[in-house]
C-alpha cells in the first residue's frame, strides 16, 4: 500500500539536503529573505487579479510560477529556522 504525500511534504524532502548544508549565517540570511517592494507589488497585483478572475493565460502562468517559487522559499526558510533553533540548543 502506497502512502501518498502532499506536494509540500515532497518539496520538504527534496530540500532536506539543502537545509542540512546551511551554516548559521546562511540560515539567518535565508530567514530574513524578502521580496523587494517592486516584486511584492507585482505579486500582490497578480494575486488580487487572480482572486477576481481577471488574469490572462500568460499572467496566470506567471502567477503560478511565482507561487511555486514562494513555496520553495517558504520551505527553505522553515529549514533555516530549524538550523537556527538547533544552533541555539547547542
Amino acid at each position: 500500500m502506497h502512502k501518498w504525500i502532499t506536494n509540500s511534504d515532497l518539496l520538504g524532502r527534496l530540500l532536506d539536503p539543502v537545509g542540512s548544508a546551511l551554516s548559521a549565517e546562511a540560515a539567518r540570511r535565508l530567514v530574513d529573505l524578502r521580496a523587494d517592494a517592486e516584486a511584492q507589488e507585482k505579486m500582490n497585483d497578480l494575486a488580487d487579479r487572480a482572486n477576481d478572475g481577471q488574469l490572462t493565460p500568460g499572467e496566470r502562468s506567471e502567477y503560478e510560477s511565482l507561487i511555486a517559487a514562494a513555496n520553495v522559499i517558504a520551505v527553505l526558510q522553515a529549514k533555516a529556522r530549524e538550523v537556527l533553533s538547533e544552533t541555539r540548543a547547542d
